[in-house]
């Protein structure tokens, strides 16, 4: 009878012990739980993050650089390319007129690439430091290199992603492909001629001679440069072009824009 008896306490023993777990078994799923709610939690307001850097940055940026093209009238010169038979103006291959260089925050000219099909007007701002300059308003003008249609090397600076990226298809760019850059009076319609991929420290590239520093310039020169690759700034994505020709902004549009409408 005894053991019978011992037999069957046993298993309700067991019993009790299922009913009321181990004190450490219970901390241990607290933890657990504790952790996995601030995975998710870190893992939500990174997709909210994501969201504000890939795509709302873009939306205000964008509205704040169409802003500046509205209240400036940049787009005003592009007005006749709506019109049944717009004006076309003659190219001009003797020096062209060049504006001084402006103070640091001066929007002084636009441009448009017509590979860039669907893209807007970006406008040109004096400097290109990021909080002032590149995240509001687009394109930068490296300080001290030549203004559009001078001698040496005209030099600008955008975003590839992020606050409009205005530079994001520049690897689209061929040889020979016209970059149209216009200031109040001017039309400068300059050619790619070349692109490459540097490191952030070769700034060699906005050189008043692309590439050669020291050397004098006797050609007009554009640089774009922007990150590289997509989403890092490891390195840098550059393209140079040459002036082909200059026009007077009251003579009409270049044809390059014309075919692109």
């Amino acid at each position: 009878m005894t053991g019978t008896g011992q037999a069957v306490d046993a298993p309700r023993g067991r019993d009790r012990g299922t009913r009321a777990p181990r004190r450490g078994g219970g901390v241990l799923l607290g933890a657990v739980g504790v952790l996995g709610e601030l995975l998710i939690t870190a893992g939500v307001l990174l997709l909210a993050f994501l969201a504000w850097q890939l795509w709302w940055t873009d939306v205000v940026a964008d509205r704040a650089q169409a802003e500046v093209v509205r209240e400036q009238g940049w787009d005003a010169p592009l007005a006749s390319l709506t019109e049944p038979a717009p004006a076309v103006v003659t190219p001009r291959y003797d020096d062209p007129p060049v504006l001084e260089e402006p103070p640091y925050l001066t929007t002084f000219a636009s441009m448009r690439v017509p590979r860039w099909d669907g893209e807007p007007t970006r406008t040109i701002t004096q400097g290109t430091d990021r909080p002032r300059v590149l995240n509001p308003l687009g394109v930068g003008h490296y300080e001290g290199t030549a203004m559009p249609g001078g001698v040496g090397n005209f030099a600008l600076a955008a975003h590839r992603t992020t606050y409009g990226k205005p530079f994001n298809r520049i690897e689209e760019l061929q040889e020979g492909d016209p970059v149209v850059v216009w200031t109040e009076d001017t039309w400068y319609v300059y050619r790619v001629t070349s692109s490459q991929v540097v490191l952030p420290h070769q700034v060699e590239v906005i050189a008043p001679v692309p590439g050669e520093p020291g050397a004098e310039p006797t050609e007009r020169f554009i640089t774009l440069t922007t990150c590289h690759p997509m989403f890092s700034a490891r390195e840098r994505f550059i393209v140079h072009g040459v002036l082909d020709y200059w026009a007077p902004v009251s003579e009409g549009v270049p044809a390059e824009l014309l075919e692109a409408s």
